[in-house]
């Protein structure tokens, strides 16, 4: 049996979208999945149903953390909250792993402190994947880390070279993201990294990785400190939009172009389905002794959903456990 911890009070929509995510799952293919609704058991119960399926249960947690509170402060101050609740359920055992969609901040402190960090892992890492030219790129660090050192950059690229070759099947190809491919391109902390990651044979490493890159799908794994990451991240979300306003904004302007939208209306629901962020939510704290994930603040149910069965897969796949082995065999 897989027990999910759900920070249910955290997030930009309240309480509901996580509910809503849950009942979803627990009523349909997540057999074998408990899911722990963690928050203020009176503002939980408004919302759900009388009967709650015997998949889903509620922790009370009188208190949450707000999306702009201080972390350090949430840290000192948050033991009342629903995240650390839901995190202290995973480090006590009664739960396998925590899903929030909470201040990013708040949950690494929270998340460093109830559950430390594996054995020769200086920092965790924010990881995600994210939909390339052919299947899937995972990307780290997303934001965690601004700044890295070339050590903490090669333990981000063992971590993710596991999880992405238990997802693969085969050995994933590692690149370093950087201002050019030549050697000599890019600040010294990136060249050394790349000379750590060269000479460590437990990593199928390609080299350096322009940005223009990233959505190519030539490599498998993308390291970066989380500046660069999360610049890319929310850049890339931001000309997705963009895409999109201008084609819709496109066929409202012509009436030709409504004439061929019957015509395109197959590709544009592949198109839709295949780069739908939601499918995709789900960031994966790297690097501590549990499985933390991170959904988008502004998730809907579905995108909630999608975080969801990120943990049920971490779990399942045992991608801690296993990093922690690979991370032993120096």
């Amino acid at each position: 049996m897989i027990r999910i911890a759900v920070d249910a009070m955290s997030g930009d929509l309240g309480p509901r979208t996580a509910i809503l995510a849950v009942l979803r799952l627990a009523t349909s293919a997540a057999s074998g999945v408990r899911f722990i609704l963690v928050g203020e058991r009176s503002v939980l119960e408004r919302l759900l149903p009388a009967t709650l399926p015997s998949s889903v249960s509620v922790h009370h947690a009188p208190s949450w953390v707000a999306m702009d509170d201080d972390p350090r402060a949430a840290l000192r101050h948050g033991r009342e909250t629903s995240m650390w609740r839901a995190l202290d359920l995973v480090r006590t055992g009664q739960a396998d792993a925590c899903v929030s969609a909470g201040n990013t901040g708040a949950l690494m402190a929270m998340g460093r402190y109830l559950l430390k960090s594996l054995p020769g892992i200086e920092r965790p890492a924010i990881c995600k994947a994210m939909p390339v030219s052919r299947g899937r790129t995972w990307m780290l660090d997303l934001g965690a880390n601004p700044q890295a050192t070339a050590e903490q950059l090669h333990q981000f690229a063992l971590m993710g070279a596991v999880l992405a070759t238990r997802e693969l099947g085969r050995d994933a190809e590692v690149a370093l993201l950087n201002v050019g491919v030549e050697s000599g391109k890019g600040p010294e902390v990136v060249q050394a990294a790349s000379r750590l990651m060269a000479d460590d044979r437990r990593l199928h490493y390609i080299g350096y990785i322009e940005g223009d890159d990233i959505y190519t799908g030539r490599a498998d794994v993308v390291v970066c400190d989380g500046f660069a990451g999360n610049v890319a991240l929310k850049a890339s979300e931001g000309v997705a939009k963009l895409i999109g306003e201008k084609l819709r904004s496109g066929i409202r302007s012509r009436w030709r172009y409504r004439l061929a939208v019957p015509l395109l209306m197959p590709l544009l629901r592949r198109w839709r389905t295949e780069l739908d962020p939601g499918a995709y939510n789900g960031a994966i704290f790297l690097g501590l002794r549990r499985p933390v994930i991170k959904s988008h603040g502004g998730a809907d149910e579905g995108a909630f959903a999608g975080a969801l069965n990120v943990a049920i897969e971490q779990v399942r796949r045992r991608v801690t456990e296993h990093i922690e082995t690979e991370l032993a065999e120096s």
